[in-house]
């Protein structure tokens, strides 16, 4: 797996955009629109799982990322759960409950996917790099 320079380069920070995107799609019209409480907190769920990946990102340490990350996979399940609620609601199709369900499903993937990785890799993040051009500690 490639080291990331920017949160842009996750593909689950890029999936969870995607979902961002959709949900406020399928909330900005008719009935769902004018259902206040659910629309926000839907929104305000999926943009929690995009905000917590690249907070725990920008942390600079790989414990730190890995528990954001299970903060952003969380969101995704408030995500999925207020999804059937819309759903039950008939403030979405089908079709629409679906396609947002595999959306989730496969950005909780990646993420954990990702969790997997950075406990297995043994990196401790770029906050525990020494400063460059410092020398080693010696010990007398």
């Amino acid at each position: 797996m490639a080291t990331f320079k920017r949160v842009e380069d996750i593909e689950a920070w890029k999936t969870t955009r995607e979902i961002v995107r959709s949900v406020y799609s399928c909330s900005s019209a008719g009935p769902f629109a004018r259902d206040f409480g659910l629309r926000h907190q839907l929104r305000r769920a999926a943009v929690s799982a995009m905000s917590n990946i690249a907070e725990g990102f920008e942390r600079g340490g790989t414990a730190e990322f890995v528990q954001f990350l299970a903060i952003a996979k969380g969101s995704l399940g408030e995500v999925e759960t207020q999804l059937y609620v819309a759903f039950d609601q008939r403030y979405v199709t089908p079709a629409t409950l679906e396609a947002l369900l595999q959306q989730t499903a496969a950005a909780k993937r990646m993420i954990s996917g990702l969790m997997n990785y950075l406990r297995r890799c043994g990196h401790r993040g770029e906050k525990f790099k020494p400063p460059p051009n410092s020398k080693p500690e010696t010990r007398n």
